[in-house]
């Protein structure tokens, strides 16, 4: 008797390299060294999980002919991430600012914005049914 194994969903290519993209900002934002830029790089992170979803599922009907915000798509093809996608749509300006290189965000907020995009990203990947990979652990540099 020969024992099946379950057999994984196919996620397309595109929603695979953006969240391994995703993986590689989240690193990035692990490893930065100041708090704008480690806030920029996890903003970044969760933004490509954010595509990846859309990527798997495509876009809602009626959006294909206008610029739209991944936050404003995701809870309309995802409603389980419809909270996620209000946080991470409410510091969008900050990620802006972050990325403008202006020091807007204290270390703790970035630390936070890191550990909260790695668990979306988890998210993400529990639902696309992509197997779960550690980004160089949880050991965040802190900027004094």
């Amino acid at each position: 008797m020969s024992v099946s194994t379950p057999l994984r969903p196919l996620v397309p290519r595109a929603a695979e390299e953006l969240v391994a993209s995703a993986r590689r900002s989240l690193a990035e934002a692990s490893l930065a060294a100041s708090a704008h830029e480690r806030y920029a790089a996890a903003h970044l992170a969760a933004l490509r999980a954010a595509a990846a979803v859309l990527a798997a599922r495509g876009r809602p009907a009626g959006t294909r002919s206008r610029v739209v915000s991944v936050w404003v798509l995701l809870p309309r093809c995802a409603p389980e991430l419809g909270e996620w996608a209000t946080f991470f749509a409410a510091g969008s300006r900050k990620r802006a600012s972050a990325e403008a290189g202006i020091s807007c965000v204290s270390v703790r907020e970035a630390d936070d914005l890191v550990r909260d995009a790695g668990t979306f990203i988890s998210r993400v990947c529990d639902l696309l049914g992509i197997p779960e990979q550690t980004v160089l652990g949880s050991t965040l540099l802190h900027v004094g």
